[in-house]
């Protein structure tokens, strides 16, 4: 389906602002429930970013919604930053959107962890590796997330992955002309 800059700004919104956390995944599904069904659904987001599993969370809703025949669209406002971007990548290209003067990031994830060995050698070794095990997985699911924003692009996967690690900031205009978004308004 194809959209208008007047249908996007007509439609009736779904607003969430802020950190993508537990209280903004309530709100969005409170919003959710709330919103009309019998016309396409806008979720604008303005978000320096916040918890990447919430995000992804939040995406698979919009993927379970789809499925079941819902036109859903994506709006970025202002700043779609780290888990934002997350969540915008739940989103077929067709259907993203960014107001103008808005910025996208996309970076590595995160991990700040100590880790204090003592004790017998085995567990040791243990904590060791299931810490290792984190990270792999981590690394696993973000690969798997840059796959997703940059499905229908013109970016390809290894040049997110390449540019991610020194926070990969993009203008909207950056964002259109890469294939990222469809549309700025």
């Amino acid at each position: 389906m194809s959209f208008s800059k007047n249908d996007i700004l007509t439609w009736p919104q779904i607003r969430l602002i802020g950190s993508v956390d537990e209280a903004m995944y309530a709100e969005f599904r409170n919003q959710l429930g709330a919103a009309p069904t019998d016309q396409p659904l806008l979720v604008a987001i303005t978000t320096l970013g916040g918890n990447p599993e919430v995000a992804r969370a939040m995406a698979d809703d919009v993927r379970l919604l789809r499925e079941c025949g819902r036109d859903i669209c994506f709006l970025g406002k202002a700043a779609v930053y780290s888990a934002g971007a997350t969540f915008m990548a739940g989103f077929p290209v067709s259907h993203r959107f960014m107001t103008k003067d808005t910025s996208l990031l996309l970076h590595e994830r995160q991990i700040s962890k100590t880790i204090e060995l003592s004790g017998p050698l085995r567990s040791c070794t243990a904590q060791l590796k299931a810490a290792l095990n984190e990270i792999e997985q981590s690394i696993a699911i973000e690969e798997q997330g840059f796959r997703q924003i940059v499905e229908g692009s013109q970016v390809s996967f290894e040049q997110v992955r390449e540019k991610a690690p020194s926070n990969w900031y993009l203008s909207c205009r950056e964002a259109k002309e890469l294939g990222l978004i469809a549309e700025v308004i």
